[in-house]
């Protein structure tokens, strides 16, 4: 990736900011440098329009585990105890608790596995990863166990999943998720995973990375005063180290999922603009499903991305009610 130090010097190079830009930034008690990514993203106007749904807490959500209970009768079973339950229009396992006696932690009914609490953008991002029964699929950095346990779900536990992550202690809750919600056709390995053996040639990756967390200010309003450009690079460097071991992961033919929670460009489209720069066998495909998701950006601090990147698709909080979230699907052909 040597090949892009002229390019980062451009992405990466320190920030100039405008009055308006400060004048934001101290209004709403940011990091200016965040602020100035939302200006340059979005435009003033709209960057405001996000600041502003930033400052509403992110609606607590659940994904009903269709595995062992069915939706409705679980809704049913809720809101007999006094929840108040609305279908997530983005998820179809997902219900947004309007109101709630108790903690949505516990009941009988997530003591017995059938549900678990996520935000919609986890949650749309195994629909996008689509797997299949039968098939091979690496979860690079699994823990705490949302997507895992979604992708076992789906398949009805009869994925072959190998769910990996570096934290002990995540690693912890995953296999009690795990029991918990019913699932038993995983391999859990606690490691880096950029040390996976590429031999394993898996038909799909999924790679939630490491990200900022920029996208969740809403549940994390601590995270307004972070996110310096200097940090955003060092994530930026360990993300795209990552993929390139998701390339090496993935069979010909095969399915990887980027994903990243944060709104940044230098966490979503420019490390896979990286790789599609340097992997001619890697593509971009549309998002399976009718989720209604914002475009990726193709032009940012001056730069032109690969054009690919727009198929890659962005959950806003201004826009969508969520999370800030960024999505990607890539294919790997043969050579």
């Amino acid at each position: 990736m040597s090949g892009f130090k002229e390019l980062d010097s451009v992405i990466f190079s320190p920030y100039t900011y405008t009055e308006d830009i400060l004048g934001l930034a101290m209004r709403y008690g940011y990091e200016p440098s965040i602020v100035y990514r939302y200006v340059e993203t979005l435009g003033y106007q709209e960057a405001t329009e996000l600041l502003d749904a930033n400052e509403r807490p992110l609606p607590e959500t659940i994904r009903c585990n269709d595995y062992l209970v069915d939706c409705d009768t679980l809704k049913s079973r809720l809101e007999g105890k006094g929840f108040k339950l609305a279908k997530l229009p983005l998820a179809p396992h997902g219900f947004e608790v309007l109101e709630a006696p108790i903690s949505v932690g516990a009941t009988h009914e997530y003591l017995q596995g059938y549900y678990y609490i996520q935000d919609p953008g986890s949650m749309i991002v195994v629909y996008i990863l689509d797997p299949k029964p039968g098939e091979l699929i690496v979860d690079m950095a699994a823990a705490p166990g949302g997507k895992a346990t979604q992708i076992l779900q789906l398949t009805r536990d009869k994925a072959r999943l190998v769910a990996v992550d570096i934290s002990k202690r995540r690693m912890k809750a995953l296999r009690s998720h795990m029991q918990r919600m019913g699932f038993t056709n995983y391999i859990a390995v606690r490691m880096d995973a950029r040390l996976l053996p590429e031999t394993i040639k898996a038909e799909r990756v999924l790679l939630d990375a490491p990200s900022s967390g920029e996208g969740i200010i809403r549940k994390d309003p601590g995270r307004r005063r972070k996110g310096r450009v200097e940090d955003i690079k060092a994530v930026h460097k360990l993300q795209l180290s990552l993929l390139e071991k998701a390339v090496k992961l993935v069979a010909d033919g095969g399915v990887i999922v980027y994903s990243a929670c944060s709104t940044a460009v230098e966490e979503g489209e420019y490390v896979v603009h990286k790789i599609l720069e340097t992997h001619g066998e890697i593509h971009v495909i549309e998002p399976n499903g009718e989720f209604r998701l914002s475009q990726g950006i193709t032009y940012y601090r001056g730069v032109k991305l690969n054009p690919e990147v727009a198929r890659c698709v962005r959950l806003w909080p201004h826009i969508h009610g969520t999370e800030g979230f960024f999505m990607c699907k890539l294919l790997k052909t043969r050579r």
